[in-house]
């Protein structure tokens, strides 16, 4: 267990090559589950949990780990799975998502996995809307489900802020620049996320839920005359199962029909390595999730510079 925890901080340079590393780890049978590694700060031995009243029933409890207090959820429970029993004796994976640290308390860490977008899933249709999960692989003829931590902390946390009245107002009527967007993410959840921040501020979205999807839409609207002309920005996410947003906006800036569409990357990973990567793949801007305001400021900034009077797509 030990060189497991080290490899976690080690193994997080695969975002980039359309390549990631995933964290195993069981709940309350041997069915294998998945969170992307980049996510991961680390994974410890449970600490000692201080009990919140009135918290969410998955809730443990929080802790102080390196001098940063955080809620401790328990994952089993907010997947509708039993309760662990004894938290002393489980594992909590340390994680940073849409600016937010928090802890996941699972019964069992298994190993870590490499492998390329391409391997990896969206989930079987129809389940979507009511399933815990963004995505499906398959590692030694076992079906391993990459949870939607998006989707959790929503119902554990609550939904994120709606746009400040401020930007609405100030929003309020114009008519700069084309008021329509190409939103690609694998969550359900960020997705509807993402629309409710747009339509508040008179934007409309078209939907994709991974790279490739919104990659084969680029190319059938490119046959039509420039991308440019039906959307006014690509706004995507980064980790997406089949072709993740490095690799779309790169195959975006190779074709000469669509290298001008600008491009937004938005994502609950670091910061810091995402500003190395969008020069490197010729991105326009990276903003972290999840900040309404932050969005929509982003999203109005591009529109705004653009005046042409085009119609959005269909």
């Amino acid at each position: 267990m030990t060189g497991l925890l080290a490899e976690v901080t080690q193994r997080t340079q695969m975002v980039g090559h359309n390549r990631l590393e995933l964290l195993l780890f069981q709940l309350d049978t041997p069915q294998r589950f998945a969170i992307n590694v980049f996510k991961v700060r680390e994974v410890i031995t449970c600490p000692e949990l201080s009990w919140v009243p009135n918290a969410h029933r998955s809730i443990r409890g929080i802790a102080n780990i390196r001098d940063h207090t955080m809620s401790i959820i328990d994952l089993g429970m907010a997947l509708g799975r039993a309760a662990l029993d004894r938290p002393e004796q489980g594992f909590v994976i340390v994680t940073e998502f849409n600016r937010s640290v928090q802890g996941f308390l699972v019964p069992a860490v298994d190993r870590i996995i490499n492998i390329n977008w391409e391997a990896v899933e969206p989930p079987p249709q129809g389940m979507e809307r009511d399933a815990y999960l963004t995505a499906v692989t398959r590692i030694n003829d076992e079906v391993v489900q990459v949870v939607d931590v998006e989707k959790i902390l929503e119902e554990v946390m609550g939904k994120p802020q709606m746009v400040s009245d401020s930007i609405v107002q100030e929003e309020a009527g114009q008519s700069r620049g084309l008021r329509h967007v190409l939103v690609v993410d694998d969550s359900s959840v960020a997705r509807n996320q993402i629309k409710r921040t747009l339509e508040q501020v008179g934007v409309k979205c078209t939907l994709a839920k991974n790279g490739r999807e919104a990659w084969n839409l680029l190319k059938e609207w490119a046959e039509q005359g420039p991308v440019s002309e039906h959307i006014a920005m690509v706004l995507s996410d980064i980790e997406m199962p089949e072709m993740d947003g490095y690799t779309l906006t790169s195959r975006i800036r190779g074709d000469q029909r669509m290298a001008d569409l600008y491009v937004l990357l938005h994502s609950s990973l670091s910061g810091v390595f995402n500003n190395a990567m969008v020069k490197k793949v010729g991105a326009d801007r990276f903003i972290p999730k999840f900040s309404a305001d932050d969005l929509a400021k982003s999203v109005l900034t591009r529109i705004n510079q653009d005046t042409r009077p085009v119609e959005p797509a269909a």
